[in-house]
């Protein structure tokens, strides 16, 4: 199951950047905004107070080269807001902006607008605007995270299961134990040296630079890591004494707070009630999902039930806190019921609900085979105590008839298939809970977009290949607004080498085949460099087909299909 998840997390970090927690909110000059005169700084303000690096913001010239700024810096009285001051003369034309800081909550947050002095001049769409993230960075990054979710819950959980739950065999968890020690520790290692790069987008080969490395231990985010590396060293103290209960349970609720202090709950609205909601979600998921996987090893062998009903009484016991700590972060980070299906945050929530509640039935099973199994142990006790008072001190037994026979004990088999099952549900969970941590919330998704500030423009990377030797690579399709009404449509086609590629005709059209509209030629036009056009009428809102088709010599050309959702 774990090398599943893996690969599913391997896809899902090779299908784009991640989603960021700050938005921007708005920007002076504003996007596509004509100014008569250059103005003397630019201001950027975002949803969240925002950190800054050492190249936050690149401005590019109407040429594409870029000017020569002085650092970026906060607005007094806000960490919300950036500010830095542009040269004294602007030359007339569009500017490009391209800015890069870090949420509040550690997350990279990236992107571009345009303004122009004068009058606005021809772009083409090819200019630097500097790193976005790099796929390996962004990659590694995603599965260290999953490793240390899933490390952590295993090492709280199984701590817990042996001191509360009091297995018959407590000794056969410790390989569980040391293994999660170990993983966590490793895992929390490779974030550390991976933060510089994944802030910086770059690739990690830059990760030992000793300057980066530095910034990142005096950072919030890094020092969390070091502190989570701390509580480690303490842990294997203590692992070793095999944990008293109240120094346990100090070290477990410090390694929550590592990660709540680092994500959702460090920014937004109430953020000391949300991070000790966030921990005790965290602590209450690893007793019961890290607590399943004690109990899995445990019935390798004979368990008593009384292990088994004492993690029920747990499991119960978690999930309570799970759904009140549950409810109250869905609130905080959707703002409205809207957001449960208009955002990607409410509906990765909404597939994480949907595991959770699978994980209940799976448990539904469990709790009932505890139930028989404690009924036939106090049945058998009871018949077995009766057996004993019917012996007279010093005498034979008296000839009474036997006592009934007890009833048959539960198969324990079936717990084991069932807590198998509750393990598989809830790796899954604990990976969707990993996407959801990288993705922007709903709450700030709305009130990003209400300003107006979240990029409209849908913008669509479609892949082809014709076959021929080297004739494969990719088509950048940009619909602005990407809503119904008049677009503005570019498509520039990249080589195998993700240079610019120059192709002797580029074909584009969209269909509704709920309406049976189109298909409607978009008549793009080359620009030297990409092909455009200003002016493409989309009537109504659904999900169009769009098809787009490259020729690459006079007789090669292949087609690709995609559907993208057109808003009113």
């Amino acid at each position: 199951m774990l090398l599943c998840t893996v690969l599913v997390l391997l896809v899902l970090g090779g299908a784009g950047t991640a989603s960021a927690h700050a938005a921007l909110r708005s920007t002076d000059p504003a996007d596509g905004t004509v100014l008569k005169s250059a103005p003397g700084e630019l201001t950027l303000t975002f949803t969240e107070s925002v950190g800054l690096l050492d190249d936050s913001v690149r401005i590019l010239d109407p040429t594409g080269h870029r000017l020569r700024l002085d650092e970026a810096e906060h607005v007094p009285g806000g960490s919300d807001a950036v500010r830095v001051s542009l040269p004294a003369k602007l030359d007339t034309g569009t500017f490009t902006v391209a800015w890069r800081v870090v949420s509040a909550d550690s997350h990279p947050v990236s992107g571009a607008f345009t303004f122009s002095v004068g009058k606005p001049s021809a772009t083409t769409g090819t200019v630097d605007t500097g790193p976005v993230e790099d796929p390996a960075t962004g990659t590694l990054w995603d599965i260290a995270r999953y490793l240390a979710y899933l490390a952590g819950v295993l090492l709280i959980g199984t701590a817990v299961f042996v001191a509360v739950c009091r297995p018959p065999h407590p000794e056969r968890l410790d390989k569980l134990l040391w293994a999660a020690w170990w993983t966590l520790l490793g895992a929390t290692l490779v974030l550390l040296v991976l933060r510089a790069p994944y802030e910086a987008g770059t690739g990690p080969a830059t990760a030992f630079d000793a300057a980066a490395l530095g910034e990142t231990m005096t950072g919030r985010p890094g020092a969390l890591l070091l502190a989570r590396l701390g509580l480690l060293a303490a842990a294997a103290v203590l692992l070793r004494r095999r944990i008293p209960v109240v120094p346990g349970a100090v070290l477990a609720a410090g390694l929550a707070l590592t990660w709540a202090a680092a994500e959702h709950a460090s920014a937004g609205i109430q953020v000391p009630v949300a991070i000790t909601s966030s921990a005790l979600h965290l602590l209450a998921t690893a007793v019961w999902l890290g607590g399943l996987v004690a109990l899995l090893l445990t019935l390798r062998g004979p368990a008593s039930a009384l292990t088994v009903a004492r993690f029920s009484r747990l499991a119960f016991a978690s999930v309570t806190v799970l759904v009140v700590t549950g409810v109250y972060q869905s609130w905080r980070g959707l703002g409205s019921w809207n957001a449960f299906t208009d955002t990607s945050y409410g509906q990765i929530l909404i597939a994480k609900l949907v595991a959770v509640v699978l994980l209940l039935a799976a448990a539904g099973y469990s709790r009932r085979w505890t139930a028989r199994a404690i009924t036939t142990e106090a049945i058998t006790t009871d018949a077995e105590q009766a057996v004993r008072e019917r012996v007279p001190a010093g005498g034979p037994s008296l000839p009474e008839p036997p006592p009934p026979a007890p009833p048959a004990a539960p198969d324990q088999r079936a717990l084991r298939r069932s807590v198998l099952a509750e393990v598989g549900v809830a790796a899954v969970v604990l990976l969707i809970t990993t996407v959801l941590t990288g993705t922007l919330p709903g709450r700030a998704e709305t009130e990003a977009a209400q300003a107006g500030a979240l990029p409209a423009a849908s913008v669509t990377t479609v892949p082809f290949e014709v076959g021929t030797v080297g004739a494969k690579g990719k088509v950048q399709i940009t619909l602005d607004p990407g809503r119904t009404g008049d677009n503005t449509v570019e498509a520039v086609v990249y080589g195998a080498d993700g240079g610019l590629a120059v192709v002797p005709e580029l074909r584009l059209s969209f269909t509704l085949p709920a309406q049976d509209i189109g298909p409607l030629d978009t008549e793009l036009t080359d620009k030297g460099g990409y092909w455009g056009n200003g002016s493409f009428t989309l009537p109504v809102a659904g999900e169009w087909t769009m098809k787009v088709t490259v020729r690459v010599s006079e007789i090669d050309q292949v087609s690709e299909e995609r559907t993208v959702r057109i808003e009113e």
